[in-house]
């Protein structure tokens, strides 16, 4: 974008400052802002994603609030007000906020090791330990459904029959493949029913370039907060055992490269559970390992409710980019599925 002057003058930033675009993200636009010896994030909101900003906004601000009061020595990364005290900035260009530049701080955008993925899942975990006496109801629902999973197979199922019925016939073999796994809706429901499942404030999107590390590759806090909501702990848990578990992402054509590799299981689990302590229930912690299971379908399914629906929400780089995205996360959760046993024997032997 080139004329962001406005909009640095709206912050009170110097229009001369440096603007350097950050890659990386697929909702938000990021720019990194230096002015003199201050350095900032500028944000651009996706609206066609998240179709109230004020209501991130106000999340943001309670759950500020909240921190500043019990948990004040967290580094909780709050917008920086415009010059009339909005927090955000709107124009003709979009919406817009600004954020300070964590000093020290860097990002990681594939997993690498298990101590990442450690560091990654206390940080989510210590997130929503410190909210464990927020109330939940106060948060405003940012994108609605998100991790429903029987609302996802409902519209997996509502493609199939109302989608392109030239993609729809030569997809019975995949569409197959995933009614197949359908098990996981009922065992989905019963764990949202049951009374130890509890709501609590959830970050909903745990890849690993939503932790801040320092230095030493260290945990300092999360960050990205737009999809922070009322949830069930698996999302977390879940999208993170979606995204570590394999070293190949959910882009890859070579099926052969997606593996679930079990130390990582291992951090993730153990880095979480360190954070909340006995914050998790006990139905809770013997769902843990269904929580991968019950994201990566989710994922799946709804790669290929847009194929069908001609890839109206996600895009495609090519034709088939949603088909094969399916595909891939089929073999994932295949992949974690015939290691269960071995999962949750790991998962047993944390303590």
């Amino acid at each position: 974008m080139d004329n962001l002057k406005p909009i640095l003058t709206a912050f009170g930033v110097n229009e001369d400052a440096i603007v350097n675009k950050i890659s990386g993200g697929l909702i938000n636009a990021t720019w990194k802002v230096t002015d003199s010896e201050r350095e900032f994030i500028l944000q651009k909101i996706n609206t066609q994603v998240f179709k109230s900003p004020e209501a991130i906004a106000e999340n943001h601000c309670q759950l500020s609030k909240y921190l500043k009061h019990y948990q004040p020595d967290y580094p909780f990364v709050s917008e920086i007000p415009t010059v009339v005290g909005d927090t955000l900035f709107k124009n003709k260009e979009g919406c817009f906020r600004l954020l300070p530049f964590v000093k020290d701080s860097h990002t990681i955008l594939v997993v690498q090791n298990p101590s990442q993925a450690y560091e990654a899942a206390y940080q989510f975990g210590l997130f929503t330990k410190m909210f464990e006496e927020f109330n939940t109801r106060a948060l405003k629902t940012t994108i609605p459904d998100f991790h429903d999973l029987a609302l996802r197979y409902q519209q997996f199922e509502e493609s199939i029959r109302f989608g392109s019925q030239e993609r729809v016939g030569e997809c019975q073999q995949v569409i197959q493949q995933l009614k197949s796994f359908s098990y996981l809706v009922a065992e989905y429901k019963e764990f949202t029913n049951h009374p130890q499942s509890k709501l609590r404030v959830t970050h909903h999107d745990t890849k690993i370039s939503n932790v801040l590390f320092n230095q030493q590759d260290k945990g300092i806090c999360v960050i990205d907060l737009d999809t922070v909501m009322s949830g069930y702990f698996f999302s977390d848990v879940g999208d993170m055992m979606r995204t570590y578990l394999s070293p190949a992402n959910e882009e890859e054509l070579d099926f052969t490269n997606i593996i679930v590799r079990e130390e990582f299981f291992k951090a993730i689990a153990s880095g979480y559970l360190a954070a909340m302590g006995s914050e998790l229930t006990a139905h809770e912690r013997n769902s843990l390992c269904k929580a991968g299971y019950w994201i990566t379908y989710m994922q799946a399914l709804r790669f290929l409710t847009d194929y069908f629906s001609n890839d109206q929400y996600y895009g495609a780089a090519y034709p088939d980019h949603n088909l094969n995205r399916a595909k891939n996360q089929f073999i994932l959760l295949q992949s974690m599925t015939d290691k269960d046993d071995l999962l949750k024997s790991i998962l047993h032997s944390i303590e």
